[in-house]
């Protein structure tokens, strides 16, 4: 048995992870397009920040490390097309050279590449100019060159995503002026507006400039008299023209799926125009599966929909993984669970926002509350702020987001909520939970007990 993972980041790695403990005695090969298997892109925030002290510690495992569960690297190597019937993948080494890899099963893991909006001198422009995209190493190479070799003092960030808000705590920590712009009404659109206000609020405490609302049309090399070497024009939603001047660009507005090699084969797309697959993560061409950001996303509440998710690529490739190898998993569904640092804070959120719910046919209650996140009269409390989503007429949990200080224990608590959601739970049962106590780190009524019972009160007793 021959099992071939295209790809080096999550879903590739896990999937070839795991058909090795299930089947030590099977050959699988790894074709990584870059010379970075198994580095974590979410990390590179933090080592443009200094936090993280070298680039090679974001690596999960080191090539060795995944040589020495016996299977084989391909690095540097592109996958540019599979022959369905002949069980072939055929690849351009790093020297150029094509060759054809047989498998007896196949696990495409290609992943996600930056979305790239229409701004006008987007293409034009690039890390020599000190216009970055960020999804790869190498593109954090490039940033890291721009900052070292060229001291930027300024930096325009376009998109207040997760990305885009962790850079604006990276770049910001380095020293420089940021400005984060955003098209949508608010920052961390995965959250309620005003949850992302207060997300909004953090920013502009920590000196960052934020327009919202507020869409880029061009980035163009300044004039000769400007300090800063880029100029960014916008447009507001009202139609106001605004320029800001920077050192750096940074557009981070999203990822989309890459799947080139997968369509090319056969594989029909879906939602988001990602690889349709079943619960096994198989794609309908036989003997090929694929997982990670190139594949829809089955939602426990949503059915069908694509959400990229680090966690999520890592479950999907270990069930492909088993499943080549001979296994019968199926991969138990998303809530889209997150949660992000901005600078001494934190925001997460798990299951549906209050829009999503309307449109998956349920009654929605969304109740806005605060709690302690230990006793107040221990030192260094902090306030949570939360909104509970639940269906009014069942008393369903479908969503939570929260907002708190870091040391507040936000992913936590958004961890307790996302099991609730996954097991089937109502916001009343919450309350029964058997959660710890003791002053300095919580409260007889945990916070997430509190913001339930505070959503049980907006609903009249039968």
């Amino acid at each position: 048995m021959h099992i071939v993972a295209v790809g080096g980041s999550d879903a590739g790695i896990s999937a070839a992870l795991r058909a090795r403990e299930v089947d030590p005695g099977t050959e699988v090969t790894v074709v990584a397009a870059d010379a970075y298997p198994n580095f974590s892109i979410c990390g590179i925030p933090y080592y443009v920040s200094g936090e993280v002290t070298h680039w090679r510690n974001l690596a999960h495992r080191t090539s060795a490390d995944l040589e020495a569960t016996g299977m084989r690297l391909r690095l540097d190597t592109t996958a540019r097309h599979i022959d369905v019937s002949g069980h072939k993948l055929l690849v351009t080494g790093p020297d150029g050279t094509e060759e054809l890899i047989g498998y007896d099963q196949l696990v495409i893991g290609t992943g996600a590449v930056p979305v790239r909006p229409p701004i006008a001198g987007l293409s034009e422009l690039g890390p020599a100019d000190g216009v970055h995209l960020l999804h790869s190493m190498d593109d954090t190479f490039a940033i890291m060159r721009t900052l070292e070799e060229d001291n930027p003092a300024s930096a325009v960030i376009v998109g207040a995503g997760y990305i885009g808000l962790e850079m604006a705590d990276a770049l910001s920590v380095r020293g420089l002026a940021v400005t984060q712009i955003e098209q949508l009404p608010e920052v961390l659109p995965t959250v309620s507006t005003s949850l992302g206000a207060l997300v909004h609020a953090e920013l502009e405490d920590r000196g960052v400039n934020v327009l919202t609302g507020t869409a880029v049309k061009a980035i163009s090399r300044a004039g000769n008299g400007e300090p800063a070497r880029l100029r960014v024009d916008a447009v507001t939603a009202d139609g106001q023209e605004v320029t800001r001047h920077a050192s750096m660009v940074l557009v981070v507005t999203g990822v989309r799926p890459e799947t080139a090699l997968a369509a090319g084969a056969g594989a029909s797309l879906g939602a988001g125009r990602a690889i349709t697959v079943d619960r096994a993560m198989r794609t309908g061409i036989p003997d090929v599966y694929a997982a990670g950001d190139c594949v829809i996303t089955h939602h426990r509440l949503l059915g069908e929909t694509y959400l990229p998710l680090g966690t999520t690529a890592h479950k999907q490739g270990r069930v492909a993984g088993e499943n080549a190898a001979g296994g019968r998993r199926e991969f138990a569904g998303s809530l889209g669970t997150q949660v992000v640092k901005i600078f001494d804070h934190a925001a997460a959120r798990t299951g549906l926002r209050h829009h999503e719910a309307v449109q998956a046919g349920y009654t929605p209650l969304t109740v806005a509350s605060e709690a302690d996140d230990h006793k107040a009269y221990y030192p260094g409390s902090h306030r949570i702020a939360m909104r509970w989503i639940g269906d009014r007429d069942t008393g369903l949990l479908l969503g939570v987001q929260l907002f708190g200080h870091k040391h507040a224990e936000i992913a936590k608590r958004i961890d307790i909520a996302a099991t609730a959601i996954y097991n089937g739970m109502t916001i009343d049962a919450i309350s029964d939970l058997d959660l710890s106590y003791t002053p300095p780190l919580g409260s007889p009524w945990d916070a997430i007990q509190a913001g339930a019972q505070a959503w049980m009160r907006q609903v009249p007793i039968s």
